[in-house]
């Protein structure tokens, strides 16, 4: 009976839902705070844009100890200048 129950609590906890999610919508951000966020002028091209998105990148990304919400915005801020 037991190890039904710690079955059952283990599939439940594998299902459970973590977190909700933290992607911001892009059209939150505003052209003048996604260039500000990447650290670009408004005469950046797209090649420029994607560089200083890479930069950053190397150090937000959460698989290399940088945080989730600094990912998100970044990525937020990417999408929005590529929205135009």
């Amino acid at each position: 009976m037991f190890v039904l129950i710690l079955v059952g609590a283990f599939a439940v906890w594998l299902v459970w839902p973590r977190r909700p999610s933290l992607k911001p919508a892009p059209e939150a951000m505003s052209v003048a705070e996604a260039r500000s966020v990447l650290g670009v002028d408004a005469g950046a091209d797209a090649a420029q844009i994607r560089a200083a998105y890479t930069r950053l990148m190397r150090n937000a990304h959460p698989d290399f100890g940088g945080a989730s919400e600094a990912a998100a915005r970044l990525n937020a801020a990417r999408d929005r200048l590529r929205a135009g």
